[in-house]
């Protein structure tokens, strides 16, 4: 009886450290996981630079909505702000045969090649 027991402990012995080996490796494979698709977390010099760059976007954007400047000088198309832009639309568009016409000559004009310059 006393070798039957003792083979039976020895049994659950190696199931106990089978499984608990098991438990770490599979562990082991998680965090492993997590390291490699985890990035490092950003310095506080990298979110300076961001913080810079998003505030020169936002200074660019509001430039370009809210001054005048050449879009395509060659063609000869102005940007404007967006309030005087849809102050001219509603004025134009009073006589929508007139827009009309006016609209596909825009359009010809700024889809049209640029022309070549003076030889």
């Amino acid at each position: 009886m006393n070798s039957e027991t003792s083979g039976d402990k020895a049994k659950l012995t190696a199931w106990s450290v089978g499984i608990l080996g098991t438990f770490l490796i599979a562990a082991g494979l998680v965090w492993v996981m997590y390291r490699s698709t985890h990035p490092a977390p950003l310095g506080a010099d990298r979110v300076q630079e961001r913080h810079k760059n998003l505030a020169e976007i936002r200074a660019a954007d509001a430039e370009a909505l809210n001054n005048y400047a050449w879009a395509d000088q060659g063609k000869g198309v102005v940007r404007l702000p967006i309030q005087r832009a849809m102050e001219l639309t509603l004025q134009e568009w009073k006589n929508p045969a007139s827009a009309r016409s006016n609209l596909i000559a825009r359009v010809e004009k700024a889809t049209a090649p640029a022309p070549r310059p003076p030889e």
